[in-house]
């Protein structure tokens, strides 16, 4: 599918893999929708290259129905979606302080399973209605975001484990779903990432998961994932797979 003149959303695109994938849509052509939780994070993404910005929390299905509706009265319905927006916070499931807290784990799958299934959900309605492009028959190309987690995940990473095997596992469903009405499925599974999860980190412990990576030896960054989801959108025989961003890197338990 050609980016260029179609409208995208985004989210999670105030930073990280989000803003690097809305800046490079932009940059061939999309009319870009930054959704983020932070839609003021988003609007200082947007202001670079004439994108809008919409506050989206999407766990919770009326925001994110209101979010898309702006969206579409701004550009359109969207050909492309890029599921960026997720959260990874470390928790033992029995800790010093007994059980893990189940809203703890709710929450993640909430916003990272839940949340992507939400705007998959939401755009895929809004493709049906699109104009076939060409010879392809293609309306639309959605990307999900899951993590090598999904297959080797740490100690601590229960709950995001959980969810991102969950991104994988929908993949193909929805791709053999969506596949009559001319919309393609896929998604990224990135490894060790320079993102603001990463920076938070002491610089110590950033350079030892960097060398953990056989190679390149560092960590991936954004704009690596960006310019992946730019050829998953434009080569149509990608659909219903998942593929890792990792540098061949396989976690270790911890």
């Amino acid at each position: 599918m050609e980016i260029n003149g179609k409208a995208a959303l985004v989210t999670g695109a105030g930073s990280g893999l989000g803003a690097a994938t809305a800046r490079m849509l932009a940059e061939r052509g999309a009319r870009v929708a930054l959704l983020d939780r932070d839609v003021d994070a988003a609007r200082a993404e947007a202001q670079r290259f004439g994108g809008i910005a919409i506050a989206c929390d999407v766990s919770d299905a009326s925001a994110a129905e209101h979010a898309v509706a702006a969206a579409r009265a701004e550009h359109g319905d969207a050909a492309i979606l890029v599921n960026c927006a997720g959260i990874a916070p470390a928790a033992r499931v029995v800790g010093r302080d007994g059980p893990m807290p189940l809203e703890v784990f709710d929450h993640v799958i909430q916003v990272n399973l839940v949340g992507t299934f939400n705007l998959v959900r939401l755009a895929a309605a809004g493709m049906q209605s699109l104009e076939p492009e060409g010879d392809s028959g293609e309306r639309g190309v959605i990307v999900n975001t899951a993590s090598v987690s999904a297959f080797e995940g740490q100690i601590g990473q229960a709950a995001y484990s959980a969810s991102k095997a969950g991104v994988v596992g929908m993949t193909l469903p929805l791709a053999r779903e969506l596949a009559r009405i001319g919309v393609r499925v896929m998604a990224i599974a990135p490894g060790l990432m320079s993102t603001p999860l990463l920076h938070r980190m002491p610089p110590e412990v950033q350079q030892s998961l960097a060398a953990q990576v056989p190679f390149p030896a560092r960590l991936g960054r954004p704009e690596e994932y960006a310019a992946l989801v730019a050829h998953i959108v434009e080569n149509p025989m990608l659909n219903g797979e998942v593929i890792r961003l990792d540098g061949a890197i396989r976690m270790q338990p911890k």
